[in-house]
């Protein structure tokens, strides 16, 4: 008799699909599961179903031409991706930024990060079941939308900022709304923490599960929540502060062991530093240009290489420009945090089950186009 006959065939192990279609991966992101039974083997991400080519586009389009496409790569973080390009091209061309408009640009940096934070909110509780948590959320969120509309005639995909300031100057009525929404947002915390916080079952869905610790976070790149959730406090804001970021008074929240719970108490705590940020920067706001006076339609940086890093809703984002010294540049790539976030996966699905990936995947609060750009 053959002894390869004799051999045990191991019929629990077979491959699954995750996605690219479906709900739990918030975009096209196929992941590759290897399952024995319940249990997860392997997992491998694949990524670019949704690849568009915005480097490149950004190398064959004048700066300012650039600018909408620095929105369509994070659109939950659109306007603050808007704004860290003008702060890459300012820093490369030496265009100065009247406080006005410094000011301007934090408030609705921090407006579309609390946008962002509330909308992960909503769609990681509906992950796991729970419906109402998402209706509070985006009930909140719309209002920060009504707002950055008034400003900048979008609600998603901004595109306010200009080389020098911003395209429109905010009014009473602007500063009284968020005003208004500050006042709003903290009344909803007692509401979120009887809804989720406390609920037993959200409890058991999130605890010990998909640990990210330090040493695995920092060896895999990941940056944002998901870092200051394993104990780092590193937030651009303060670690290399860009923007009138070191004239506020704001803490960096951190977790403990790096699970699935510490990133969600993690990200409602920024929610209300963002908060105090608004604030202080409502209460400090200047008067005066809200733009400089001259109108840079083209620019043509000195030769030379240049990096400017910001912090994204989903951690350290950078753009690195290289200029030949013409109005296109040579050279376009941008460091986006989704990437190194999502790598880590492969490390942390391993050996547990197929449901607890779909928390894991929530609590991590990926963007893919921003991966596919």
């Amino acid at each position: 008799m053959d002894e390869q006959l004799l051999e045990p065939v191991r019929e629990n192990i077979y491959q699954l699909n995750l996605g690219p279609q479906h709900p739990s991966t918030h975009g096209v992101l196929r992941v590759l599961l290897k399952l024995d039974g319940e249990y997860i083997v392997e997992a491998e991400p694949v990524i670019g179903y949704g690849h568009r080519g915005h480097e490149k586009m950004g190398e064959n389009h004048t700066y300012l031409q650039f600018m909408p496409n620095t929105s369509r790569m994070d659109y939950l973080s659109g306007l603050i991706y808007n704004h860290g390009y003008c702060l890459a091209v300012e820093k490369m061309c030496g265009i100065e930024v009247p406080e006005r408009a410094r000011y301007i640009r934090v408030i609705c940096a921090e407006l579309n990060r609390i946008s962002s934070h509330l909308l992960w909110f909503g769609t990681y509780v509906m992950d796991l079941g729970g419906f109402t948590p998402f209706l509070y959320c985006f009930d909140d969120r719309e209002q920060i939308l009504d707002l950055l509309d008034g400003v900048s005639g979008s609600r998603l995909t901004y595109s306010y900022c200009r080389f020098g300031g911003v395209n429109r100057d905010v009014d009473d009525a602007f500063v009284a709304g968020a005003r208004r929404f500050i006042a709003r947002l903290r009344s909803r915390w007692v509401d979120y923490h009887n809804l989720v916080t406390k609920n037993v079952i959200f409890i058991h869905r999130v605890r010990d599960v998909g640990i990210i610790d330090r040493d695995l976070a920092l060896r895999f790149g990941v940056t944002g929540p998901n870092l200051r959730a394993a104990g780092v406090a590193y937030d651009l804001r303060k670690i290399e502060p860009y923007e009138v970021y070191d004239r506020f008074d704001f803490e960096v929240p951190i977790g403990g062991k790096g699970d699935a719970q510490d990133r969600y108490h993690v990200r409602l705590a920024e929610m209300e530093q963002s908060c105090r940020i608004i604030e202080q920067a409502i209460e400090a706001l200047p008067a005066g240009r809200f733009r400089n006076e001259y109108r840079y339609q083209h620019v043509t940086p000195p030769k030379g290489d240049y990096y400017l890093g910001f912090e994204s809703a989903r951690g350290a984002t950078g753009y690195y420009l290289v200029s030949d010294g013409s109005r296109y540049p040579y050279r376009c790539h941008i460091r986006v945090p989704s990437f190194g976030n999502l790598q880590v996966l492969t490390e942390v699905l391993k050996g547990t089950m197929v449901a607890d990936a779909i928390s894991i995947l929530g609590s991590v609060d990926l963007v893919i186009p921003e991966i596919d750009r």
